[in-house]
């Protein structure tokens, strides 16, 4: 069978090459020094920081004083919509954003229909669930996902699997990741089960934006000792005591 792709169509990988370097990680380079400005750029910026943050800070205060299930995941929800008009208005990139205003809008139907405010977030569990088992199976299948991301952004295709010390480093920083969603769970579910929505909307909060910029700062710092290396034959342990004197 002949290959009827076009020249000018993108294959399968140069897709998913494109789409590692929209993530956080394919901000900076794999062998760039991680900058204050590059992990902010990674959020989104000031204002993607404040639309990921707003709505999930409207539900705890919102909820602390009527606890009232309806204006506590509607106004959130509302605040994000406006968030995409102004967007669309100033003519800045709004297509990413609806994908978060659709979740939510799942979310609040959820909490609606049940009336009990901790279902707002059900559909936050099943997506660290599905991130998890993702990590995990990469791992299980010894593909580390962290590797293969940057392996998408670099362009080096497979051949990072046959430098020990980028494996290492994908693994690590692959565990990592699997412990942030981990401890998400561990956190939240709890909560969930008790029926404490304040606190679980409070936990989602400092497990979120903060909690994702530490893992990806050092995610950076991970790969870039690896990624980076003088020359082959480096151990990744000696160039991790050097980048911490950086």
């Amino acid at each position: 069978m002949t290959d009827e792709r076009t020249p000018d169509q993108p294959s399968i990988s140069d897709g998913l090459a494109a789409a590692a370097r929209r993530s956080g990680l394919g901000r900076v380079a794999p062998g760039e020094a991680p900058s204050s400005q590059a992990l902010l750029a990674a959020m989104g910026g000031v204002r993607g920081i404040v639309e990921s943050v707003l709505p999930g800070l409207g539900f705890v205060v919102i909820f602390a004083l009527t606890q009232d299930v309806l204006p506590s995941v509607l106004i959130p929800l509302g605040l994000a919509v406006v968030f995409i008009i102004a967007r669309v208005v100033m003519r800045q990139p709004w297509t990413s954003s609806v994908a978060g205003v659709l979740l939510l809008g799942v979310s609040a139907g959820l909490a609606l229909i049940t009336g009990r405010a901790e279902d707002n977030f059900l559909v936050g569990f099943f997506i660290n669930g599905i991130f998890l088992v993702v990590l995990v199976v990469s791992l299980a299948v010894r593909w580390p996902l962290i590797g293969v991301i940057a392996s998408l952004i670099t362009g080096e295709g497979t051949s990072w699997r046959q430098d020990r010390a980028k494996v290492r480093v994908a693994i690590i920083a692959t565990v990592l990741w699997c412990g942030l969603f981990g401890v998400r769970l561990a956190v939240e579910l709890p909560l969930y089960f008790a029926g404490n929505a304040t606190g679980l909307a409070t936990a989602k909060l400092l497990l979120g934006v903060p909690f994702y910029a530490a893992m990806l700062w050092v995610t950076w710092l991970l790969v870039r000792t690896a990624w980076s290396r003088p020359k082959d034959g480096v151990d990744v342990e000696d160039l991790t005591d050097e980048s911490a004197g950086d």
